[in-house]
């Protein structure tokens, strides 16, 4: 069996922990597996509301992938929000990196305008707070009451049914012990980040969540529309958080995707 080295990006509020169930399939089975703890996330120490960009908060993805050795490449994979960090990371980086896996994940094209549709569901990430955002997010205001909010972090009693509705209770559990409030300038950059012909050259996998109540059916369509991936996947009875409601299939699916490449 060829040994693949993976390296998982979490999203808004996640951290590294959440891959936890993939990366011991993985490592059971002889890969290697990385669980990146983004800036202000996971046990990253920095407080959150002081990431200022995009950039500074990929900078620990950005320091892994820059001290690859010259012949290692890496399979990335992200989920939700996380998607964004990881197209940046390949842009910057493409040659450590020989797939990009996006699992229920922003898959936007560097470089192109986000149709008015899709930016909707970015636009709790952009600092914009609009009646529905409010509804469902806490905000924190780390520059004063005046300026746009620095953190966002689902309020507790949606967490069960936004991300984890078809995971196992005692993973929800976990979840809500290590939650993490989520930096919103970082979040601003994905619509910005410019065009990259060589990440464009790097295979892409698309794994959507049939019954996902974070990113609707129809905005995860859209995204493969617009930029089309080189192989799908459907999890029909995945949640928002495939890692813990559907990780065996999950699991396949990224042995079945890493099969098409060398390691």
């Amino acid at each position: 069996m060829s040994e693949h080295h993976f390296v998982f990006v979490h999203g808004a509020g996640h951290g590294g922990w959440c891959w936890y169930k993939i990366a011991n399939s993985l490592r059971e089975n002889g890969h290697k597996a990385t669980c990146i703890d983004l800036k202000g996330a996971g046990i990253n120490l920095t407080d959150p509301n002081t990431v200022s960009s995009l950039d500074d908060y990929n900078q620990p993805l950005n320091d892994f992938l820059s001290q690859l050795p010259l012949d290692q490449k890496v399979i990335l994979v992200s989920h939700s929000v996380g998607g964004g960090s990881m197209t940046a990371a390949m842009c910057q980086y493409p040659s450590k990196v020989s797939m990009a896996v996006y699992v229920a994940a922003a898959m936007v094209k560097p470089g192109t305008i986000i149709p008015p549709i899709l930016k909707e569901v970015l636009k709790i990430c952009s600092g914009m707070i609009e009646t529905e955002a409010e509804k469902i997010w806490d905000f924190t205001f780390g520059n004063g009451p005046g300026n746009l909010p620095t953190t966002m972090m689902m309020k507790p009693e949606y967490v069960r049914d936004k991300y984890y509705n078809e995971s196992p209770m005692e993973d929800y559990t976990l979840a809500t012990t290590l939650l993490r409030p989520a930096p919103i300038m970082a979040f601003a950059g994905i619509v910005d980040i410019p065009a990259a012909p060589e990440a464009d050259k790097i295979p892409r996998v698309y794994v959507k969540t049939g019954k996902d109540n974070m990113f609707q059916s129809s905005r995860q369509d859209l995204m493969v529309t617009l930029w089309p991936p080189a192989q799908y996947f459907l999890l029909e009875e995945s949640d928002h958080s495939a890692f813990f409601s559907q990780p065996e299939a999950l699991y396949k699916i990224l042995l079945e995707a890493a099969s098409s490449i060398s390691p």
